[in-house]
């Protein structure tokens, strides 16, 4: 759904570039990407002999495949690989130490980045692809699994909550892998998952993702710049970015995603909608749970 991504105002990523000169590739090279695309790139650390060995592919091969992709040679293309892993991966303090103390107050300094957050993000953002998900949320023949991480947890609860309002089938599936078993006898033809993962990308997530497709199930992913391993699974994919100056990276604009997607949802299910609503309002009417 991106073109060319630039998450930090630098060079495009490497798996995206990787997947848009795929027709230029010659069948040893793709072989080559796809060693490279199955393993998050982590196979590119390694010298360029093993890397050779590990995808049966000659040297020379690898260092062509590193000039189609705008590299002078294998050395360029390591240091950018390693670079990107590094970014996605960054680690939490690492992230406070980058985001140095300036002049201006931290409500000054947290509310710039985040409206740079959604304005870059909506500037990435594939309309065709916001238009099919909502097509797909809005079939109330379809059933939707919702699930996010540790951190993005309270991202997939809080858009489980409105769409379980707006239409049926919408099911939480709960955090702990030991249940995930369970949840799957549920996915199928006609299912989707829509599950969320930004770095530091878990694998469990991807695992069960993985799952869920071979039983039938399509996933939709919300996930950072970078990209989750999760991608090679998802039939649609929302990238948001997610700095900020803090510890911890900022889901604001992947909420702005989700409540663009609860409005859409609902415009489209409007009749349904509103009689749930209504059912939903006389139903707290009559248990009295709010005053007035």
């Amino acid at each position: 759904m991106y073109e060319k991504e630039q998450p930090l105002d630098g060079p495009p990523l490497i798996r995206d570039l990787l997947k848009e000169k795929q027709a230029e590739l010659t069948a040893a090279e793709r072989k080559l990407s796809a060693v490279l695309l199955d393993d998050s790139l982590v196979a590119g650390l390694q010298s360029i002999t093993r890397l050779a060995e590990a995808a049966e592919v000659s040297t020379p091969t690898i260092i062509r495949l590193a000039r189609k992709l705008g590299f002078d040679g294998f050395p360029d293309l390591q240091n950018a690989i390693r670079d990107e892993i590094a970014a996605r991966m960054k680690r939490p303090l690492a992230k406070l130490e980058t985001a140095a103390p300036e002049g201006d107050h931290i409500i000054s300094r947290f509310t710039a980045a985040v409206s740079d957050n959604i304005n870059r993000t909506l500037d990435r953002l594939d309309l065709a692809t916001f238009d099919a998900v909502a097509e797909m949320l809005s079939d109330p023949a379809r059933r939707l699994h919702l699930l996010g991480g540790r951190i993005t947890r309270s991202n997939a609860h809080y858009f489980f909550n409105h769409l379980q309002i707006i239409r049926p089938g919408v099911l939480l599936v709960d955090s702990s892998p030991s249940v995930w078993p369970q949840a799957l006898l549920d996915m199928g033809p006609g299912s989707t998952l829509i599950v969320f993962d930004i770095r530091r990308y878990e694998r469990e997530l991807e695992k069960l993702a993985g799952l869920a497709v071979q039983a039938g199930a399509e996933v939709v992913l919300f996930t950072d710049a970078w990209g989750s391993p999760i991608e090679r699974h998802a039939a649609h994919v929302f990238r948001a970015m997610v700095e900020v100056p803090s510890s911890w990276d900022s889901t604001l604009a992947i909420n702005l995603l989700i409540e663009a997607l609860v409005a859409e949802v609902q415009t489209r299910a409007a009749t349904s909608s509103a009689e749930r609503i209504s059912a939903l309002e006389d139903m707290i009417g009559a248990s009295k749970i709010f005053r007035g």
